[in-house]
């Protein structure tokens, strides 16, 4: 990986409750307020009893949902951490076992000989200056490790964690959480891109994507149930669920255009810079030889080994013969991904796919009226789709592609959609531009714009583009009355 690769772990919201946002303040209140009124300690009695009911019934719930400490950790100390990779040690089983001996040992040690003073005055501020003692543990070691590891670092052997694995695993052995263990599940491993965004996110470095089981669920008993991956899944496909309403989703969801996932080796066959951050890579395949994809598909490219992962990217050609591909893709700011394929993808080199995958943008290509809106780098699946329904008339009557830029000079494949507007009259392009030079001849302001003035009855609406755009394009359709099942949108 190059120097210039942004950094693996991704800074991101993982407060998504009120309460989390705020729990935090228990943790001075504790452990700073007990050191001058002790009894305030005897909290944490009716905290660690809330951990154990809690990890019997939910795992690592109280971890990453009502914890104080992991209230600090993700609200409060996240910007400032650098959010490094957890070293080994800190996440071994030797060093979480061996903490965990040492400090139940000092507690109990204290416990006991505190229990000496029982009935005397100074017994419940001896008690509660044990348990304000050992909370200052976790505050003290925690805090260090986020300012200079990463938030959770202190979580992975965590005293309280431990314990509530242990009861969790009793929960397990028993039979009896069965249907409130609610873990992070995946509608379809078929629709995942392994994009390895979970594990980016992931406040305790997981790997979800890659250790589904067969239920499609993610059992790794370190998980903290915080749904931050599912907050950030770009698919839109995880979730928490208990095994039967795993089970449930799994068997009710759609799978078309999912089905014919598969192994794809090839080569890289051209780098075609298109603007100065956007550029064409064509792909001649190996093995198989030929793979059939319809337009609108997309394709995943492998970009890292270990771990495995892989980015998605619209088909942007139109190749009858199923021996190539292509794809353009432009160059994100700190972009993980494109940072190492423009880094490091070079003509001649081996690459890994998997696909051809997605049914959003599949045109109905029965259907006489076709709306395509487009916004940047959305732009690219639209290449073989206009091509594929010019080329495959059947009952069409007129295509539209409106296609939004910021600036004239964002356009990319301008001059092959001016071309097969001018060679088709059932084919309509209309470029707009947002912010135009007095020299700009076309449409002016967003795609929407344009969209106001159109008669958009009878029509099937097919959208790719940042989000805004794909969210104001959908307000647009809703007020001028389009049925929501005629018009369908992937995000670019």
């Amino acid at each position: 990986m190059s120097k210039e690769t942004p950094s693996f772990y991704i800074k991101t919201n993982r407060t998504f409750n009120n309460f989390k946002k705020i729990s935090w303040t228990i943790v001075p209140f504790i452990a700073i307020g007990g050191l001058f009124y002790p009894k305030l300690g005897l909290l944490l009695i009716l905290i660690m009893l809330t951990i154990m009911t809690l990890g019997f019934f939910k795992g690592k719930y109280w971890c990453g949902n009502l914890c104080p400490h992991g209230s600090l950790f993700d609200f409060i100390l996240l910007p400032l951490s650098p959010n490094k990779k957890i070293p080994g040690l800190i996440t071994s089983t030797t060093l979480k076992v061996l903490f965990f001996l040492w400090y139940m040992g000092m507690f109990t040690w204290r416990v006991v000989k505190v229990s000496q003073l029982w009935g005397t005055l100074t017994f419940y501020d001896k008690l509660g200056f044990v348990f304000t003692m050992n909370y200052l543990i976790p505050t003290i070691i925690g805090t260090t490790l986020a300012l200079f590891v990463t938030p959770r670092a202190w979580c992975n052997f965590c005293p309280m964690g431990t314990i509530e694995q242990l009861f969790y695993k009793l929960g397990k052995a028993t039979g009896l959480n069965t249907g409130t263990d609610k873990k992070v599940t995946v509608a379809a491993p078929e629709l995942c891109h392994k994009c390895g965004k979970c594990s980016r996110v992931c406040p305790m470095q997981l790997k979800p994507y890659l250790e589904f089981s067969p239920e499609n669920q993610f059992d790794n008993e370190n998980c903290i149930r915080c749904t931050t991956c599912i907050e950030n899944c770009p698919a839109g496909i995880l979730s928490l669920a208990n095994y039967d309403e795993s089970k449930q989703r799994s068997e009710a969801v759609n799978k078309t255009g999912y089905e014919g996932r598969r192994r794809i080796k090839g080569i890289v066959e051209g780098v075609k810079p298109l603007t100065h951050d956007v550029t064409e890579y064509t792909f001649k395949l190996i093995e198989p030889e030929k793979v059939n994809y319809e337009a609108g598909q997309f394709i995943l490219v492998k970009i890292l080994d270990d771990p495995e992962m892989f980015r998605a990217y619209s088909i942007s050609s139109y190749h009858e013969d199923g021996e190539r591909l292509s794809v353009t893709i432009k160059k994100l700011k700190d972009g993980f991904g494109t940072s190492i394929i423009f880094g490091g993808f070079k003509a001649g080199d081996t690459v890994e796919l998997e696909g051809p995958l997605g049914r959003e943008l599949v045109v109905d290509k029965h259907h006489p009226k076709v709306l395509l809106v487009a916004g940047g780098i959305g732009i690219t699946p639209f290449v073989p789709i206009v091509e594929d329904l010019l080329q495959n008339k059947n009952s069409l009557e007129d295509v539209t592609l409106i296609y939004g830029v910021n600036k004239e000079e964002e356009f990319i494949y301008d001059e092959f959609f001016k071309g097969l507007a001018a060679q088709n009259p059932k084919f309509k392009y209309l470029p707009t531009v947002a912010f135009p030079d007095k020299s700009w001849q076309g449409h002016r302001g967003f795609v929407t714009d344009v969209l106001k003035d159109m008669k958009l009855e009878g029509y099937k609406v097919y959208m790719c583009g940042p989000k805004p755009m794909v969210n104001a394009t959908v307000r647009v359709l809703k007020e001028k009355g389009v049925d929501e099942r005629g018009f369908f949108a992937e995000s670019a």
